[in-house]
């Protein structure tokens, strides 16, 4: 480290991810002694502010990452496939917010909340996980240290600016067009390169990604491996149902889980998570509150609430998780990671 801090890059800078990366790192103050901002060719010359200083975004090369010490990747997994390597030759520690190396048994998949540890075997490159998983995760974690983890079963109610920020607008056209009495065009929904889209606008798209030879998602099955990966279980029984829903931004999870022990109160399971890191609990349904999208946007924590007992099964429990997909579910997990390595005397 510098005296001022760490010369830190951002790949995808001109991405709404990239843009959260950005500020997070100015609103969390992270040490900063020079950032470089990285984009692709058609956006390199965007003039970006940070701190009140105006920074042009280059064109992002191999040659870009001399001198970087981290560099956090969000601009899609083919660009971290080419460049992540690239920077690591070149003495930076890369975090990948893409898939691209998530799996990968060499690459630690970390939120920090969870298996911070991970980190200390990292060969140059740490994976964000996907934004689903990361919200779960960081609910159910402090549940499995306690009570154990047997089986989730999980359906989300995804925002589209998960999708980018070309699908935040054609979700705005279209609504504008519907409640014009217009017929509305559909070009991103629910996988920009398949030759079949459908408005988003009042709907809900039972697809998010490309389906797998076993009927399941990319995005579910991303959430089944990479929740086994990160909690270091994979006898654990996960299953997942990922739905786009016309909502901008903050996921939403209904999650049934079973635990290891029958002898365990709804009261219990708040407690645990009243207490846990990156969890704000908000359940009071005598009072209506429980957590809703709307309410989490621009926050930090992963909220939860709706909690109670299967009616059927003793160790079963059903949950309501919501938090900031652009945040939490990946600019934000980014920037703890890097928090994290400095904390552990690893950059």
């Amino acid at each position: 480290m510098s005296v001022n801090g760490y010369h830190v890059a951002v790949v995808g800078a001109t991405g709404a991810v990239g843009h959260q990366m950005i500020k997070t790192l100015e609103d969390r103050n992270f040490p900063v002694s020079k950032l470089t901002l990285l984009s692709s060719s058609r956006s390199a010359g965007t003039k970006l502010t940070f701190k009140g200083q105006e920074i042009e975004v280059q064109e992002a090369t191999p040659e870009s990452f001399e001198g970087v010490q981290i560099a956090l990747f969000s601009a899609g997994g083919s660009v971290s496939k080419q460049l992540a390597k690239e920077a690591v030759k070149r003495g930076a520690i890369v975090i990948d917010n893409t898939s691209a190396f998530r799996m990968d048994e060499d690459v630690p998949l970390v939120v920090p909340e969870v298996n911070e540890e991970d980190l200390k075997w990292h060969n140059g490159i740490i994976a964000n996980p996907n934004c689903s998983t990361i919200q779960m995760v960081v609910a159910l974690e402090p549940i499995r240290k306690h009570f154990g983890l047997n089986k989730i079963i999980v359906s989300t109610y995804q925002a589209v600016s998960g999708a980018g920020v070309s699908a935040i607008e054609e979700l705005k056209q279209q609504t504008r067009d519907i409640l014009e009495e217009k017929e509305p065009k559909a070009n991103i929904l629910p996988v920009k390169s398949d030759e079949k889209h459908y408005q988003i606008a009042f709907n809900a798209i039972p697809q998010i990604d490309k389906f797998q030879e076993n009927g399941f998602t990319f995005e579910e099955m991303k959430m089944i491996n990479e929740t086994k990966k990160i909690m270091h279980k994979n006898d654990l029984e996960v299953a997942a149902t990922c739905v786009r829903l016309p909502v901008i931004t903050g996921h939403s999870e209904s999650v049934y889980i079973e635990i290891e022990r029958d002898d365990v109160s709804v009261e219990d399971i708040q407690k645990v998570l009243k207490d846990a890191p990156g969890v704000t609990l908000q359940d009071d349904p005598a009072e209506q509150v429980y957590p809703m999208p709307a309410y989490c946007v621009g926050k930090y924590d992963t909220f939860v609430g709706r909690i109670r007992k299967d009616l059927d099964k003793a160790n079963g429990f059903h949950l309501w998780v919501v938090s900031d997909n652009l945040l939490k579910g990946a600019a934000l997990n980014s920037v703890q990671i890097a928090e994290s390595l400095i904390k552990l005397n690893l950059v």
